[in-house]
């Protein structure tokens, strides 16, 4: 059952962006952000996958949801 997600108020453009960019990326974004607020993050490379599940479990940010099209992820997870 997908998760509804009311407000996104961060988005991360890491399309063409290869490991361990997505993630350096992302923590640099979620640094300047408070608690309970969404990012949402598009990425080509496969690796993010397994990448934005284990950044998620490491750092406690939440992992909201998870999807791709035919050549994008989308990642959305909520600062802890």
């Amino acid at each position: 059952m997908p998760l509804e997600i009311e407000t996104i108020d961060k988005e991360l453009d890491a399309r063409g962006l290869v490991c361990p960019l997505p993630i350096l990326r992302t923590k640099q974004l979620l640094a300047g952000m408070i608690s309970g607020q969404t990012l949402k993050i598009v990425a080509t490379d496969p690796g993010s996958i397994i990448d934005f599940q284990v950044f998620s479990e490491q750092t406690g940010n939440k992992l909201l949801s998870m999807s791709q099209t035919s050549v994008e992820f989308i990642f959305v997870l909520k600062k802890r």
